[in-house]
Formats: structure tokens, sequence, C-alpha cells
């Protein structure tokens, strides 16, 4: 792994290679650098040479071409601020409701990057597309997923109506620094505010279609089941497709079991509401039952982007609980309950996060 500091990361799995930054390394900065962005790897990294082109086609579209070049000579340069987050992530907490499947993410499938790349929707409409809006853009990677213990290409799709909107990117650098392999060099596919899925690496094909991508990680995998599926022999068709996220934050310092003092403890995390902004982040030390509102400590930001905050507290001898909830400015909030959102799959772990700390 190029530019990769281990001592820096809870490693989740070696092959394929997942790995999610310690919580009080992820909250350094607002700005997430690559050598601190979580990787998420659904089989080998591939190594693709500098002049990879992707190739454009499909129903409508012009065929074509294009390498990194070509996208830097012929397209205005984009730069956007936009947190990316794994579907799993904070998975491990919906443990204490049941076992799920997938790797067990703590807080740190998630990165607040600045992202470097051109309007998908700016080459689209160089190659064709006109007015039309109805249909699916599909990627196509150079990578291979494992899905029900079959190996297939990666691939997904999204709407192309969400692909038109100007802000899905192709990215090649991630904070004005080229992409690393393990983060989709040469180049990939930037989603705002969708689950990192939709955001593919290694990109070897855009196409545009009339319907989803039949692909089995489009297809069976990465949906959402309620709590009384168990995952076997299920429907896939009848599961939700993830794609928007919701409003989520977690505590970052102190960490889940750590040590500290008793008396004022300062408390930091992330909070975020794709398309909208956080309106407020509270905390509880009593369970719920009484709450402070935390300070934020990143002012200016964008709606895709999360936001750090920080509450100072008293914390008393002995075993300490510490929940947060974020609240967006449309008033919608995260469930109390990991039992609330609990599913097989382990997705979209939404509920108040708890951590306990050990006072002495």
């Amino acid at each position: 792994m190029d530019d990769f500091n281990e001592a820096d990361f809870i490693i989740q799995q070696r092959e394929p290679f997942n790995a999610e930054p310690l919580p009080s390394r992820l909250i350094e900065r607002y700005l997430t650098p690559q050598a601190l962005l979580y990787v998420r790897s659904h089989g080998v990294i591939p190594h693709l040479a500098d002049d990879h082109a992707i190739r454009f086609g499909g129903n409508g579209l012009r065929d074509a071409d294009l390498t990194l070049a070509q996208f830097k000579a012929h397209f205005a340069e984009r730069r956007i601020v936009a947190t990316m987050q794994c579907a799993g992530n904070r998975r491990a907490d919906l443990q204490s409701a049941g076992k799920t499947n997938g790797d067990p993410w703590e807080v740190g499938a998630i990165g607040n990057v600045e992202w470097t790349g051109v309007s998908l929707a700016e080459v689209l409409s160089e190659l064709g597309i006109g007015d039309r809006r109805e249909g699916y853009i599909a990627c196509t990677a150079a990578d291979a997923d494992k899905v029900e213990g079959e190996t297939h290409p990666y691939e997904i799709s999204i709407s192309l109506q969400r692909a038109m909107t100007g802000d899905v990117l192709i990215a090649w650098a991630i904070g004005g620094e080229p992409l690393s392999p393990a983060h989709g060099a040469p180049m990939r596919l930037v989603v705002p505010g969708y689950a990192g899925v939709r955001s593919v690496k290694w990109v070897t094909r855009i196409e545009l279609r009339d319907e989803p991508s039949a692909a089995p990680i489009q297809a069976r995998d990465y949906k959402l089941f309620p709590p009384d599926e168990d995952g076997r022999d299920v429907d896939w068709s009848k599961g939700m497709v993830i794609e928007a996220m919701p409003v989520n934050s977690a505590i970052c310092v102190p960490r889940n079991g750590e040590i500290v003092g008793a008396g004022p403890l300062a408390v930091t995390g992330y909070a975020l509401a794709y398309g909208r902004r956080v309106a407020r982040v509270d905390l509880s030390i009593d369970g719920g039952q009484q709450w402070a509102q935390a300070q934020f400590i990143d002012q200016e930001t964008v709606p895709d982007a999360w936001q750090r905050w920080r509450c100072d507290i008293d914390v008393a001898p002995g075993q300490n609980e510490i929940v947060v909830r974020a609240v967006d400015d449309a008033g919608q909030s995260q469930p109390e309950r990991a039992e609330d959102v609990w599913n097989f799959a382990g997705y979209l772990s939404t509920a108040w996060h708890r951590i306990t700390v050990d006072v002495r």
C-alpha cells in the first residue's frame, strides 16, 4: 500500500484490503488527506497505466475513449468538497442487536474530501446526451467483486438524472494529490451524498442504458432490508437500493473503552446530513434523559460535507456512557436504538452513537 502508515489504521481485512483510520486521526482535520482516507476494496487493487482510457458508449451516446490527459485538456476542472462514506460505516454498533454480514467497521469508514475532476454531466453533454434524462449510467471498474461466493466484474449504475446534476465527478485527485491505486488511480467516479459503493474506482467504462445494471453488486448487494429479514433465501428484488445516505453522527475522541480522568472531558466527533446541513448535535451522559448541545468546530461547510463538533462535559469515576445524536435543518434526527435500524447486511448504522469510558 503506497503512502499508507499502518499505525494510523484499524485493519478490518487483509485480502481484500479494508482499513479505516483511527478515530483520533480521522477527526484531526476538516479535509481528510488521502493518507487518512478509509480503504474499501472488493477484490485485488488494480494498478492501471497513467494513459488508461475510460470508454464511453451506450444507447444514443457517442462512442469515445478518453484519457486523463484528454479530460484535463478539453473540460473545465472542478473542485468540490464532499464526504465519502461506506454504507457499512458503524456496522460494529449493530452487533449489540444481532450478528450481521460484512466487516465490523467502527466510525472511520468515512472521510471529508476535496475532490478534483471534471463534471460527468459536461462529458455526457459533449458526447450527445442532449435533453435526455430518463435512463441509467452504468459504470464498470477494473476490479472484481465476490457476491454470494461468486466473483463478478464490479459494475453499478446511477440514474441519468442524478448523473446530470453537475456535481458528479470523474475525479483524479484528492486534496490536489493524484489518486493512489488504493483510491482509484488514475480516475474514479465521485457521487456526492451517495454511499461510497456508487463512487466507482478504477473506471473502465461508462455506458448509457435504459435499465439499471444487472451486475450482482447492483442487483444482489448494497440493498436495505427490514429487521425481520434474516438474509436466508432473500428476494433481492424487494430490497431498497442504497443510494442517498441518511443523517448520522459519531464520537471520535475519546474512543470506546478508553480510560480517562475524572472531571472535565472534551468530546469530539463528526456529524453529517447529505443534501442538508446539520442544525444541532446533542450529547448525553445519562442515556438520553438530559442533553447538552455541542459546538461546531467548522462553521463554513457545504451540504454534502461533514461538520466536526466538540462538547465539554464532566465525568465521574466509574463507567460512563456517552451518547450523541445529530439533527438536520429539516428537524430529522437519528433513531435511538440499534434494534431500530438492524439489518442482516449491517448497512446504514445510524442509531445514536454510544461509547463507554472508564473514568478513574
